[in-house]
């Protein structure tokens, strides 16, 4: 796995924290940054402690601002370069949007072209009220591959879908929760404690329960004839034969909190 400094991962719980930590570039995102990102990511799946992780930048002035263009020299000045930078992007949000554990964008500040790409990958975005997002590929004559747009459709709609990329133009908090981008906005000085009771709220949940619900929505999105109701039926059926189920009544019955395994 790449390592870098300007990753950081942690775990409080069964709760991950994955950080993006170039805040002198608004968090813009490198190659090996991308690349330690989705190694990261590889170990909160295989960690079986973790049950939600949480992704976010750090210096408190954005999310992820989009890629390094300092680095694009050194990147991204060779054919060859640009393929393996293209191809660290597709792979790690594809790791991101494939996670199958609940995954909750951070954000607070500026989360702006490859930034909004990658919150728009997560499960769910809770943000601060001076937020803002974006993505300026109309200003800079760039192409959005089928994939992304087809993803932002399916979040917020056509019509706010086209807004977002016709315009170009930075979107406040309040404008983006009501397309439906953000499922909560709180106070800046709130952010931090809202969001970790909200993934150890997650986290307290049967785990079966909740990944299948996450695999059974993304089913759900994709086209009849892709769809695994196979497999959507199977996860179904394992959270009734799991110890959970018995632990989930036994708790209810006697009015306690129930202590799900995941098994």
């Amino acid at each position: 796995m790449t390592k870098t400094d300007k990753m950081l991962s942690r775990k409080e719980g069964a709760v991950g924290y994955l950080t993006f930590n170039n805040p002198e570039r608004h968090n813009a995102v490198s190659l090996e940054m991308w690349e330690a990102a989705a190694g990261y990511l590889e170990e909160f799946r295989n960690d079986k402690a973790i049950r939600v992780v949480v992704v976010t930048g750090a210096g408190g002035k954005a999310f992820v601002s989009g890629a390094d263009i300092s680095k694009f020299e050194e990147e991204r000045s060779s054919q060859e370069g640009i393929d393996r930078y293209n191809a660290a992007v597709d792979h790690a949000n594809s790791a991101f949007y494939n996670f199958p554990k609940p995954l909750i964008a951070m954000i607070r500040g500026y989360c702006i072209g490859g930034g909004f790409g990658l919150a728009l990958c997560c499960d769910m975005r809770i943000c601060t009220e001076g937020s803002k997002f974006g993505v300026p590929a109309a200003k800079l004559g760039l192409g959005y591959r089928y994939d992304g747009l087809k993803k932002l459709v399916d979040l917020i709609g056509p019509s706010y879908a086209k807004e977002v990329f016709f315009t170009a133009r930075q979107f406040t908090a309040q404008e983006a929760q009501t397309m439906g981008f953000v499922n909560r906005v709180v106070g800046d000085g709130e952010l931090e404690a809202y969001v970790k009771d909200y993934a150890e709220t997650i986290a307290a949940n049967a785990p079966l329960t909740v990944d299948s619900v996450k695999f059974i929505v993304a089913q759900a999105l994709k086209d009849p004839a892709e769809r695994d109701l196979a497999q959507c039926e199977a996860m179904v059926q394992a959270c009734f034969a799991s110890s959970d189920y018995t632990e989930g009544r036994r708790a209810f019955m006697e009015k306690r909190k129930p202590k799900f395994t995941g098994s």
